[in-house]
């Protein structure tokens, strides 16, 4: 799944998410959030792990919005800061160094109402640091858990509950990827890659993750014969997302194996 739009340097100045290319390297991106010094890898951390949703509790909203238009979808989700960044906002702590204030560990992914609401200065008692941690880690094992089926007994409940997680996959694929009739009619839109890299982030990723759970926890109800079909699919999701990350070249991803489809849905 290596995108082929059109490689060169852009900054999209309405996004929440400002998206830039290594015009060397067109499968590498870097973020840039308002300006703030947030490296790339914690961002990545934080939409992956948040499955691309707001973290507050009881809001879980989907943070990229299709407008009727083909090609208006756009970015709604804000990282902001738990303990805050700045002298004088909410729950800013002086102990903590730059770095520490723009971690991965001191973010939390939410929808702008709410970024908002935990910020404005009448809520800092409401919203204080320990409620917006435990909120994070509440949605993120979430996100981990969501997909868990403990009462799989046979193939069919297993194959059942992949099969929902790998349309999503393959729709986001569909709709954003390099293939898609959007890709074809805009090589060079911008926004268009800019959101295939955050369906690569907030959907396939995770999605990949819990099926390659899923099989790993149940891989014995599979005949000997189709063992190799689903070593290949858990190298492929493991190695997929090393490679979104930027731990491994795209040349060293194993290939999605096309018979996991049928073995699956077939």
């Amino acid at each position: 799944m290596c995108p082929t739009y059109t490689a060169k340097p852009f900054y999209t100045a309405d996004f929440a998410v400002h998206i830039t290319l290594d015009y060397l390297r067109p499968t590498r991106v870097a973020f840039a959030i308002k300006n703030m010094p947030i490296t790339e890898k914690s961002i990545k951390l934080l939409w992956s792990n948040a499955a691309g949703r707001c973290s507050f509790r009881g809001c879980d909203k989907r943070l990229s919005v299709e407008q009727s238009s083909d090609i208006a979808p756009h970015t709604l989700g804000e990282m902001a800061h738990i303990k805050g960044k700045n002298l004088g906002s909410n729950r800013y702590d002086a102990n903590q160094t730059n770095d520490e204030r723009d971690s991965y560990q001191n973010l939390i992914l939410l929808c702008p109402n709410h970024h908002t609401e935990i910020d404005k200065p009448e809520n800092e008692v409401r919203f204080p640091t320990e409620w917006l941690l435990e909120a994070k880690a509440a949605h993120e094992q979430w996100i981990i858990s969501s997909l868990d089926r403990e009462n799989i007994e046979n193939i069919y409940q297993l194959k059942g509950a992949i099969a929902a997680p790998l349309a999503d996959n393959h729709q986001a694929w569909q709709k954003y990827g390099p293939n898609s009739l959007l890709a074809m009619q805009n090589p060079n839109s911008d926004k268009l890659y800019a959101l295939w890299k955050q369906e690569r982030l907030t959907t396939i990723a995770p999605n990949n993750r819990a099926i390659a759970k899923l099989l790993t926890a149940h891989r014995s109800l599979f005949p000997a014969q189709q063992q190799s079909t689903i070593s290949r699919f858990i190298s492929h999701a493991t190695n997929y997302e090393q490679w979104i990350n930027d731990e491994l070249p795209y040349q060293a991803v194993e290939r999605f194996p096309n018979d996991f489809d049928n073995l699956i849905l077939g």
